[in-house]
């Protein structure tokens, strides 16, 4: 769960998060392993030079997320079983985003941890940020109840599920609007920049890329690159609950343009580069 953590606290677009975007979209696909030599191709394809990308993998390599591996003499990579389910569990919010109905149920999460354990209240705090729940009060926060079994794995992984209670209820009763509840439970203007960002920046591409290129291939990247982190913190409110200038559909709309038009010839691309 800690590698969820640092995997966000990468700033789309650096080095590490772009390596952590190369391995979770195409080292499952290549069986696991990877050859160096075909990672630090890949890298350089995105602008990356051999030495930025070696000091990366180190830092990956000691947060468990790859390991060494040799195959038939050849130096390689392959993946760590924590990170494998990470990227599993990824791959469902990166290509799945989120979006509530107003009849979905909610799920509140209550609570009350001993000053002698303020450094897992904190982690708590910062993990349940980090899968879209909002904060009520200190120690009550709300999520859509799709997010429960994260939340009872997130308990579990602190060891603090016998300090908690969870409650599954239908709409919430605020002394207000949703819409104005929704706006100070959850960090709104924050998530609609990371959807503009991902607009302005993605919204550009040609339509479709001139077959399996290095372009083709740079621009999936980064655009995957700066969208992976949305659906984790946006928790798909009903639309209601929303300001009326909400851009998370028409982001959720350009990604999935995007990933029908790039995802081939980029897959394709790099297929080819390992082979080389």
């Amino acid at each position: 769960m800690s590698a969820v953590l640092d995997d966000m606290d990468s700033r789309p677009g650096s080095t590490t998060s772009l390596l952590r975007t190369v391995i979770g979209l195409y080292l499952r696909e290549a069986g696991g392993w990877m050859a160096t030599a075909g990672l630090l191709a890949l890298m350089g394809a995105l602008g990356v030079d051999g030495p930025v990308t070696r000091t990366a993998l180190s830092r990956l390599k000691k947060k468990e997320i790859v390991l060494p591996a040799v195959r038939d003499g050849v130096p390689g990579l392959g993946i760590t079983d924590g990170a494998a389910a990470m990227l599993a569990r990824g791959d469902r919010r990166i290509y799945n985003p989120r979006s509530m109905s107003a009849a979905d149920r909610w799920c509140l999460v209550s609570f009350s941890i001993p000053e002698t354990e303020r450094e897992k209240r904190h982690q708590l705090r910062r993990r349940l940020h980090w899968i879209g729940c909002g904060t009520v009060a200190a120690g009550l926060w709300i999520c859509p109840d799709s997010l429960r079994g994260e939340v009872e794995e997130i308990l579990d992984d602190l060891a603090l599920r016998g300090m908690a209670t969870l409650f599954v209820t239908d709409m919430p009763l605020p002394g207000g609007t949703m819409r104005d509840a929704a706006a100070s439970w959850w960090d709104l203007d924050a998530v609609a920049g990371l959807h503009r960002d991902f607009i302005r920046h993605c919204g550009g591409l040609p339509a479709a890329p001139a077959g399996a290129s290095t372009e083709a291939f740079a621009s999936y990247v980064r655009c995957i690159d700066r969208w992976r982190i949305i659906p984790y913190l946006d928790p798909g409110l009903p639309e209601g609950f929303l300001p009326g200038d909400w851009p998370g559909k028409e982001g959720i709309g350009l990604f999935q343009r995007i990933l029908t038009a790039y995802a081939g010839p980029s897959a394709e691309f790099v297929k080819a580069t390992l082979g080389a």
